[in-house]
């Protein structure tokens, strides 16, 4: 009897460490104002290290915004791109890079949204985002 459950821990131990990483119920991303809000859930978490949220435009590579410290499996996270009304694009695609303990990666699926903001509101910003 201890010999099968001696096995059956070191499988799982096994099942563990091969699928390090995050598990995401759901990723998506809304508009609330003139800001973006990215959401995602996730189911299980194991040898997690951290999220970093990514934005692009369509014609653009991926910038990073902001890295999120993991908080658990069962989790809800959010975060708010303020940041995308101070650009002249008006389509944006939204990525998690889900970093691992080991710093492998792996990348959620992709979420798209359309920001329509007023062209006074985007000056405005662009001119703050000068003199900070």
């Amino acid at each position: 009897m201890q010999r099968t459950w001696f096995k059956l821990f070191f499988i799982f131990a096994l099942i563990s460490t091969a699928f390090a990483g995050a598990f995401l119920d759901y990723f998506h991303v809304r508009s609330e104002g003139d800001n973006v809000v990215v959401e995602w859930k996730t189911s299980l978490e194991t040898n997690l290290d951290k999220f970093v949220v990514e934005r692009r435009s369509p014609q653009g590579v991926f910038i990073e915004l902001e890295t999120v410290a993991p908080k658990g499996s069962n989790s809800f996270y959010k975060y708010t791109d303020k940041g995308a009304y101070k650009t002249t694009d008006l389509l944006f695609i939204y990525r998690l890079k889900i970093v691992d303990s080991d710093n492998s990666f792996t990348y959620s699926s992709e979420a798209s949204i359309s920001l329509s903001v007023s062209g006074v509101k985007r000056t405005w910003g662009s001119i703050k985002a000068m003199f900070r």
